[in-house]
């Protein structure tokens, strides 16, 4: 189930179309809901079911995939619901929108939140946690054109990672008291956290997390700036799924953080003060979102209050709501949009006697407004009577009891303004004449998930006990254990307390609203809130972190030089490591064996081309650039000396293509002219305070590297690997068996980081590429020409100031390099090699392919795709690491074997091989990604156009 609906979104990516697109994301959320209705029957009883897949079992990470009463009820929210949005999105969203990105978003944003609901691992729910706020981010800002959208995703996305990386570090803690991030282990472990001492920091750390998901105060302000979004995704994220992810993850943890007086203020204040909060902005706002989108902030704040209370009947009463909430206001926000899309406006003042036009869509979302409201007979008036039980009951004190008990009525009372002004304000009255569009009926199967969730409101309001009793126990025991209450779903309980509470704030609520229905449409808000709004603070800091604090270190150190800002680094990074140090005693010895004469002249050598290289560049860049080379040689020679051929293979190519990546960057550079920087003598004392920092520092790392050296070690890791390589890994090379094998994780992000920063070289690239259009036209003309007719002959080189380098001679030596690198491939699992040196060797031959035939020759000819290559790369090291997975074995575990090939004799045969060769299209697509944009950028300059427009000649 959890695969589902992310196969379903990169299928609508690959297939493109509206039909398909729709269609897909219904029959996969069709499909999801019938595995979700076919896994109840498994769990009755209270029990839960779990499928562990291993993951990095030594760091005791695996993928638990864990469903109970609890999250099966979200399960069914997430996958009835998403269907639903589906249908309706299918004739809400224009004609001419393709709809595939919009599919393949939602399906997956919801596998995301089934990923939530169904981790048994608290740092895998962490992992989906933040993807659910990355795909809303792109979600609310779908029709991106528009500023708000951009600024409400931005929003969003800020406010709900950065309380995503407080969870994460609130789960460690958490995983750290516990010693297991195992859900199941955490739930049974309440009295332990509880008596700890890192409780209320973990505790802190968790609620930022929740609360910032759920819009509660003081991060409630994301929510109604969500509005931008399409009114899809806002009845599926911001009434059903997302926001209710905070509170989920409460009802989650309630065995294990509630009980205490942290809980009781942190949890049951902040619920009290959004519910107060959202409740009164609602009845102030005039666009038809707006108002569901406080609404919505009031309501779950009432869920929050009601987990913070922290008796068992209040997360009863919060679970019940969160299905009740999820079902009226979902079908709110597609009534409103239904009426946005067949009026044209989703302005209240603008708005009335829509029921004249619209009599079936106006009849459905009187339902549910009336649902939202409380009215006896529908599911919110059940929800709130328990509300109000609880509220008094909340044991606290009299003070507190009365306090919440009227608080309670007073945010029912102003949740029936805010229905009412949703119902009567769109629907009753006389019909207008002045409508953007001329209103009628949305289209049938539009109206079909209206319909179906208000006719759940009133189910659930009328049988109650036999439409949502069962799910409701299953789920609560889930939660509560043994601990659960009993509770009645009964229509009527009698004359009660709860029900002289809920008539009052009807009768309350809709004297407020006749009397003050003008004060409340001439206004944009609560007055207070546009002075003292969460948004403001928001701006202000979002202002001061990104351009008065940067502002004022720019200030402290004004210098746009590179070389200062590395001082800077340097020195910082030395105190660190001085203080880490200070008080420790190295175990330096110089006793041992002497130093070979002929190794002692090598090192010298490579310090003289160090010195210099250093020397040098002030005079000649090209003369520090070759000196820079032999210091890198020297480099290669030492580990060959060292037998590490594997380090000197990757050595010595990492120093060819440095030296490209410098020569291509040389024409960035301003040219050096002389008489322009006279040797003072604060240039002088400069550079030997530089000389001192760099040979202190080269000091201490050597001395650091030469005791690690010394340090004895009774059990060195290199015995496990060099006795367990072939056995296990099935390769004679022990580097490359630890990269790929042993340690292939973490060669997994290292490919990854890799690709991530080729892409970002690149985006830079693009972003500062000159401009060509300075260049008169005649120029600009002879240089195409020169580009184009590279295939006859006049080749463009981008070296031709330094190096003269014959296209001829590079375009045959290019295959014979890149049979080299294919050589150090196949090798690589039993002799020096392997799929990095491979890539960075086939990379080379394309840049020097690059540089010497031009770069529209090898576009067309060799139609070389760097991000293909990426791609292909990424997707098949993952493919292998679940190739594993399917035959029931940790991630990225590796089978080897030795097979007898006809005239080729015994072969080795690893998967790791297929891993190592997605190492290998990840290096070349990358490196090539990135010295290719430089090609670009140097080939584009408009120094080479000036000099060609002056010499009339094609560089």
């Amino acid at each position: 189930m959890l695969s589902l609906p992310f196969l379903a979104s990169v299928v609508v990516l690959m297939v493109r179309g509206r039909q398909w697109a729709t269609w897909l994301m219904i029959a996969t959320a069709a499909a999801c809901l019938l595995l979700a209705v076919g896994i109840y029957p498994a769990m009755d009883g209270g029990h839960a079911l779990r499928h562990v897949i291993h993951w990095v079992p030594s760091l005791g990470l695996d993928l638990v995939l864990r469903v109970d009463g609890f999250s099966w009820l979200f399960l069914m929210l997430i996958c009835g619901i998403g269907l639903l949005v589906g249908v309706y999105a299918r004739y809400y969203m224009p004609p001419d929108d393709p709809l595939d990105r919009f599919c393949a978003l939602l399906l997956a944003f919801m596998g995301s939140m089934l990923g939530i609901v169904m981790s048994g691992n608290v740092i895998q729910l962490v992992f989906f946690w933040e993807l659910t706020s990355i795909f809303s981010f792109l979600l609310i800002g779908y029709w991106n054109q528009g500023a708000s959208a951009r600024e409400g995703a931005r929003m969003a996305l800020i406010v709900t990672a950065g309380g995503g990386l407080c969870l994460f570090a609130g789960m460690m803690l958490l995983g750290h008291i516990v010693g297991s991030y195992d859900l199941d282990v955490i739930l049974a472990a309440g009295e332990r956290v509880r008596a700890d001492a890192l409780y209320t920091p973990m505790l802190v750390l968790v609620l930022l997390g929740a609360l910032t998901k759920s819009a509660q105060f003081p991060f409630h302000f994301w929510l109604p700036q969500a509005m931008s979004a399409p009114t899809p995704v806002s009845a599926f994220l911001h009434s059903a799924t997302m926001v209710k992810a905070g509170v989920f993850l409460l009802l989650r943890f309630w065995p294990v953080l509630s009980g205490t007086d942290a809980w009781f203020w942190l949890v049951g204040g902040t619920g009290l003060l959004t519910l107060l909060l959202g409740a009164t902005a609602a009845v102030f706002q005039q666009d038809l979102k707006a108002v569901l989108a406080y609404s919505t902030i009031s309501h779950l704040g009432l869920i929050t209050m009601l987990i913070g209370l922290g008796s068992t009947l209040g997360a009863v009463a919060a679970i019940f709501h969160i299905v009740n909430h999820a079902t009226f206001k979902a079908s709110l926000f597609m009534a409103a949009g239904a009426v946005d899309h067949e009026a044209g406006t989703r302005d209240l003042r603008r708005l009335g006697g829509l029921r004249h036009f619209m009599p079936i869509t106006a009849t459905l979302a009187v339902i549910a407004s009336a649902a939202m409201a409380g009215v006896p007979l529908l599911n919110g008036f059940l929800s709130k009577e328990m509300f109000f039980a609880v509220a008094l009951t909340t044991h606290r004190g009299p003070a507190v009891d009365m306090a919440a008990a009227a608080i309670a009525v007073l945010a029912s009372a102003f949740s029936v303004v805010y229905s009412l002004r949703f119902a009567v304000g769109v629907f009753f009255g006389p019909a207008r004449d002045d409508y953007p569009r001329q209103p009628h009926e949305p289209p049938r199967w539009m109206r079909l998930p209206i319909g179906l969730l208000a006719l759940a409101c009133v189910l659930v309001g009328m049988l109650p006990a036999r439409v949502i009793g069962p799910p409701l126990r299953a789920a609560a025991y889930s939660v509560l254990g043994e601990d659960t209450p009993t509770f009645s779903l009964a229509v009527w309980h009698g004359l009660t307390p709860p029900l002289f509470m809920s008539a009052i704030a009807l009768v309350a609520g809709c004297v407020v609203y006749v009397v003050l229905r003008g004060y409340f449409a001439g206004r944009e808000t609560l007055p207070l809130l546009g002075r003292f709004s969460g948004r403001r603070m928001f701006e202000w800091v979002l202002t001061l972190l990104t351009a008065t604090l940067p502002a004022a270190l720019e200030g402290a150190f004004p210098s746009r030089r590179l070389q200062p800002q590395l001082l800077l680094i340097v020195l910082a990074a030395s105190l660190a490591a001085g203080t880490a140090m200070w008080g420790s005693s190295l175990p330096l010895s110089l006793h041992g064996s002497g130093v070979d004469p002929a190794f002692a002249l090598l090192w010298l050598l490579g310090g003289a081309c160090a010195v210099g290289a250093a020397t040098q560049a002030k005079f000649h860049r090209l003369a520090a650039l070759l000196l820079t080379g032999g210091a890198g040689l020297v480099s290669c020679i030492s580990f060959v000396w060292l037998s590490a051929p594997d380090l000197a293979a990757t050595q010595l190519l990492v120093e060819v293509v440095t030296a490209i990546v410098i020569l291509l960057g040389l024409r960035w550079l301003p040219k050096r002219i002389s008489g322009m920087a006279p040797d003072t003598r604060r240039a002088r004392l400069r550079r030997h305070r530089d000389m001192v920092i760099a040979a202190g520092v080269g000091l201490g790392l050597a001395t650091l590297a030469y005791a690690a050296m010394l340090h004895p070690v009774a059990d060195s890791i290199s015995h496990f690997f060099l006795e367990r390589a072939y056995t296990e890994g099935g390769g004679h090379n022990v580097v490359n068996v630890i990269l790929v094998d042993f340690r292939g994780f973490d060669t997994m992000g290292e490919i990854s980081v890799l690709a991530i920063v080729a892409l970002t070289v690149f985006a830079l690239l693009r972003r500062f590429r000159p401009a060509i259009e300075s260049v008169d036209a005649p120029a600009q003309q002879r240089l195409q020409a020169a580009f184009e007719a590279s295939d006859n002959g006049a080749t463009t080189s981008v070296v031709a100031d330094y190096l003269r380098i014959p296209g001829l001679i590079v375009q045959l030596m290019a295959p014979v390099i890149v049979l080299f690198g294919l050589h150090l491939f196949l090798r690589g699992h039993d002799l020096p090699g392997g799929g990095f040196a491979a890539g960075i060797t086939v990379s080379v031959a394309l840049v020097l392919l690059y540089m010497a035939r031009g770069a529209r020759w090898v576009e067309v000819r060799l139609r070389v795709a760097p991000l293909r290559w990426i791609g292909a790369g990424l997707l098949l090291a993952v493919s292998t690491g679940l190739g594993s997975i399917a035959f029931g074995y940790p991630f990225l575990t590796s089978h080897s074997r030795h097979a007898e090939v006809p005239l080729l004799g015994e072969l080795p045969l690893a998967t790791a091989m297929l891993f190592d060769l997605g190492v290998f299209c990840v290096v070349v697509g990358a490196t090539s990604l990135m010295l290719v944009a430089l090609a670009h950028q140097s080939l584009r300059r408009p120094r080479v156009l000036e000099m060609a427009a002056e010499s009339g000649e094609e560089r």
